[in-house]
């Protein structure tokens, strides 16, 4: 029996990059998935929790909560976002014991993109060719609160045609943080300098990762720079999808 999948689309995606989505279902897909997008889903609350916004952060939780937890897993094109909702919420809701138990219900069952393909699916092998050279940057998130580092580079190990060049430091944030880049704009503006030095270096014609809000503040510095380095999204080149314009900064 097909294993029923509920995409979590994530506000970036949805407002800056759909195709994310829409290369994320052809992966699951593929893998043999019956997937849904439930269309009362809303931002995971990561900008209100991060604020201090408990109120808030508990309505916008519960309401993910009640429109995932029939589904038998949650998926995520983004390690920010699943980590939101498997180790947030569970924490969010340690004083209201129905609310944790359900909390921690849907924890169990959300994962990343990659980390479900790889951890949960087993997919070793992705049919789909890409001739470039192409870096990885791992996300703060999804690194040190998912493990998310080489699930996403065994999926793409196997791309006909790809070459790896790993940066220096692909482990270092790339000074994003969501309302960090907001509030400490000076602070963020020297770290994604520094990335975007390491990436230039790296030598590599694509960079890529798994979060879209990273992938946008590199994206942003790579151009002011003049670099010629495209950025996409890791599900792109691993659906095939990687063709069209490259992922941009996002319009003030």
């Amino acid at each position: 029996m097909a294993p029923k999948v509920a995409l979590f689309i994530t506000c970036l995606v949805d407002l800056f990059r759909p195709k994310i989505g829409f290369a994320a279902i052809k992966l699951l897909e593929d893998a043999g998935c019956e997937i849904s997008v439930p269309v009362a889903q809303t931002c995971c609350g990561q900008p209100a929790y991060n604020s201090g916004d408990r109120a808030d952060t508990e309505a916008i939780a519960k309401q993910v909560i009640k429109t995932f937890e029939d589904h038998d897993y949650v998926v995520a094109p983004s390690g920010s976002c699943a980590a939101m909702i498997k180790i947030h919420y569970p924490e969010l809701f340690k004083d209201d014991a129905d609310w944790q138990r359900r909390a921690v219900a849907l924890s169990k069952k959300t994962f990343e993109l990659t980390s479900f393909l790889t951890d949960v699916l087993e997919v070793e092998q992705i049919d789909t060719h890409l001739e470039q050279k192409v870096t990885y940057h791992d996300s703060c998130a999804g690194l040190r609160e998912l493990g998310i580092a080489g699930q996403p580079r065994k999926l793409l190990a196997s791309v006909d045609g790809l070459v790896m060049e790993e940066m220096k430091d692909s482990d270092v944030c790339c000074g994003f943080g969501g309302t960090f880049c907001v509030k400490y704009s000076d602070i963020s503006n020297a770290i994604v300098s520094k990335k975007a030095d390491t990436i230039n270096t790296s030598g590599a014609d694509l960079l890529l990762a798994g979060d879209l809000g990273c992938l946008m503040n590199m994206a942003g510095k790579l151009k002011r720079q003049g670099s010629k380095t495209k950025v996409r999204h890791v599900a792109e080149v691993l659906a095939g999808m990687s063709d069209g314009p490259a992922i941009a900064e996002a319009k003030k």
